[in-house]
């Protein structure tokens, strides 16, 4: 498995922006699909964004789409969520996830079902 670390959460007002960062170590010079996946106060998690492992190919909730993009820097090991145009609604602990078991360059992989490895979660709260 993949071990991941969160950070870059935070209170920010509505219609601001946040930047999540996504620490991943594991098997060296491997990169591994990832995704962002996110739960409110009692709902189910849901995901966010996702990014095959060649960076070729992302994915988004319709919720967040035209607002949060997924990124990833090869060079640091780091995987991004930019979040613009935040809602109260957005509010939710956001976490990190690596698929470590397969070697799928150009899936992208949008169910929690499908990561192996997570983050210990970021809380974002957003106010009105």
């Amino acid at each position: 498995q993949a071990q991941l670390v969160e950070s870059g959460g935070g209170l920010v007002q509505a219609g601001g922006s946040m930047r999540l960062s996504c620490a991943v170590s594991g098997r060296s010079g491997r990169s591994y699909a990832m995704g962002w996946f996110r739960q409110a106060p009692g709902k189910e998690r849901e995901f966010v964004a996702a990014l095959n492992s060649r960076d070729t190919g992302t994915v988004y909730a319709d919720s967040v789409k035209g607002r949060f993009t997924i990124s990833r820097d090869s060079a640091k090991n780091t995987v991004y969520l930019q979040m613009n145009s935040l809602k109260p609604e957005d509010t939710a602990a956001y976490y990190c996830a690596a698929d470590s078991r397969t070697n799928s360059y150009y899936t992208v992989k949008t169910s929690a079902s499908e990561y192996d490895s997570w983050g210990q979660g970021t809380q974002v709260t957003v106010s009105s």
